[in-house]
Order: C-alpha cells, then sequence, then structure tokens
C-alpha cells in the first residue's frame, strides 16, 4: 500500500483543470484504468468564488480521469442544503461518495444513511474530528488544529505582538480550530467573524478593526482570496500589519514571491481531491483502503519567499 501511496502523490503533482471539467494533465494524465465505468459523488461545502475548492476539484478531475470515473461535483455552504445533496446522490446510487464535513451535526444522518446503504464513503477536507463516528472509511486533510498551532509558533517564531484571525464561515469547525489553534500557541490571537461571500464588507470590517487597534501587527486570514483581500484592508487602514495566511492560489503565490504576503499554510487541497476520488476507486476494484483507520495528512507545510520557487510553477498551471 506504500508504494501505490507514493505513485498517487506523485502521480498528484501536475494537472491542470477549472470550474469546469477539464484534462488533466502531466503525470496524471500518464494512463486511463480499463476497469467499469463508475460514478463519484464529490460533495463539498465551497462557497461560490472560493478557488481553494477550484484546486480540489481539480484534482479530483485528474483521478477520476486515470480511474474511468464519472465524477459528479456538487457544493452548498450551508450545512443542511449540504447535507440535502448527499441525500440526492444517494438517491442515484452512486458508487461512492467523497464528502466534507465542515458542519458535522448537519451532515451526520445522511452520511451514515449513506454508509448504511452499502455507498461507500470518504471524508476530505474538513471533519477530522467526527469522520470516524459517521462510519466514513477513510479521511484525507491536514488536522486544522495542529496547524493553527503550527501557524501561532509561526507568528511567535516571527516576532509577532498581536494577531488578527479572520473567519470568514461561521460555524465551520476547521476554521474555528485553525484560530483556536493559532491562540494556543501565540495567545494575543483576537478572532474577527466576516461574510466570507461578500469580499468588499471583508475587507472594510479588517479595515476598520486595524484602524480600531494600531497594535494588531499580523493579519491571519483562513483562505487565499481573503489573505489579497487582508492586503488592500491593510493600505487602506495605513497600518504596518503583515499579512499571513491559509492556503494558497495562483495569485498568493505570486503575493508571497512580491512580499505582500509573508507565509501560507499548505494543506495541498489538489492532493485531498486526488486521494479521495482514487481510495473510492482502490476500494470499489480491489477492496483497498488507505490510513489504516487514521487521517491520511495533507499538510500543514509552510511556503514563503524560501521555498515559493518550488511551487510556482504548479501554481501557474492552477494545481497549488
Amino acid at each position: 500500500m506504500t508504494g501505490t501511496l507514493a505513485a498517487l502523490v506523485l502521480a498528484a503533482c501536475s494537472s491542470s483543470g477549472g470550474k469546469q471539467p477539464a484534462e488533466a494533465s502531466g503525470a496524471a494524465q500518464a494512463g486511463v484504468a480499463d476497469t467499469p465505468r463508475m460514478t463519484i459523488a464529490l460533495i463539498t461545502h465551497a462557497a461560490p468564488g472560493d478557488t481553494f475548492w477550484d484546486l480540489v476539484r481539480k484534482g479530483a478531475e485528474a483521478a477520476a480521469k486515470k480511474d474511468n470515473v464519472d465524477l459528479q461535483y456538487q457544493a452548498d455552504p450551508d450545512g443542511a442544503n449540504q447535507a440535502n445533496l448527499v441525500q440526492s446522490t444517494i438517491d442515484k446510487k452512486v458508487d461512492g461518495i467523497a464528502v466534507t464535513l465542515a458542519k458535522p451535526d448537519a451532515m451526520k444522518a445522511n452520511v451514515e444513511k449513506a454508509v448504511q446503504g452499502g455507498i461507500p464513503v470518504v471524508a476530505l477536507n474538513g471533519g477530522i474530528e467526527d469522520w470516524k463516528a459517521m462510519g466514513v472509511q477513510g479521511y484525507f486533510g491536514q488536522d486544522e488544529k495542529i496547524a493553527g498551532e503550527a501557524a501561532g509558533e509561526r507568528l511567535k517564531t516571527d516576532g509577532a505582538k498581536k494577531a488578527l484571525c479572520v473567519i470568514q464561515e461561521q460555524g465551520h469547525v476547521g476554521l474555528e480550530a485553525r484560530c483556536d489553534g493559532a491562540k494556543a500557541t501565540f495567545p494575543d490571537t483576537e478572532k474577527i467573524y466576516v461574510t466570507g461571500t461578500d469580499m468588499p464588507s471583508v475587507q472594510a470590517a479588517i479595515t476598520s478593526k486595524l484602524q480600531q487597534d494600531p497594535g494588531i501587527d499580523r493579519v491571519l486570514t483562513l483562505g487565499a482570496p481573503f489573505a489579497l483581500t487582508a492586503v488592500k484592508s491593510v493600505k487602506d487602514a495605513s497600518s504596518s500589519a503583515k499579512v499571513v495566511t491559509f492556503d494558497t492560489n495562483k495569485d498568493l503565490v505570486t503575493a508571497i514571491k512580491n512580499g505582500e504576503v509573508e507565509w501560507a499554510v499548505d494543506q495541498q487541497p489538489y492532493l485531498q481531491g486526488y486521494l479521495a476520488v482514487d481510495s473510492l476507486w482502490l476500494y470499489k476494484v480491489n477492496g483497498n483502503t488507505i490510513g489504516g483507520g487514521q487521517a491520511t495528512l495533507t499538510g500543514p507545510a509552510f511556503i514563503d519567499k524560501t521555498n515559493v520557487a518550488n511551487v510556482e510553477k504548479f501554481a501557474a498551471n492552477g494545481t497549488r
């Protein structure tokens, strides 16, 4: 299994796609399985316009292309609506479901229904504390509390004095865990809640907070688009605060290279999507499971000026 997983990780290093189904490129396109066509649903809590999920979807599409899978992607940031999407896939009798569990209480009943109905389910990105209890067979992502703690340690090492942790979606257990983890290792961390689907209001809220509290010298955002917006807020507020973040996209990598953003915590979203779909295919065709009953961690790692060149070419392809 170790050799198989290593091959999957290498395959996940380069692919391209987008908001619409797209052809994979590079290593992920090397071969196409001759196994019977199957249907796998990928259901996330993605909010419209959040580029993080483009990367997850591209990884899933690359694996689907390789594995002769009909990938059906759906998303809704509302927990109840996302749960309804799971029910819809159960009704369609799909061969497997990959799902995020950012709002586990809302998702629990329908995920368990899928499992009890004989549909294999894996989780990714959100719900690391909850997936086992729902009977899900694997998890692909990072431990958000550990990632938050790592971010807090990095803030301390960088000599920060006070951090503002920007949460763009209330009720999201993973985002809360990031801020809580940061506060555990960097106690002078304050949360602010913004509406992530309304970027002008995000910019205004961060600007206002920086103007009210000039002691804030770090803005810690939890997604690449919000980091880029925070850069504008810092300028609007005439603040000297530095911006750091979780997660990346092409523009964020450029911002790190240019010094507008100090660093990003990378959880490899492309890899999460790829492994989630590929693991379901492996289970269906060969009875394999990945992780040995434990989460398969895809992060955290830091991207900063010292190593940004290593991921820049992949970011240009839209896969990092």
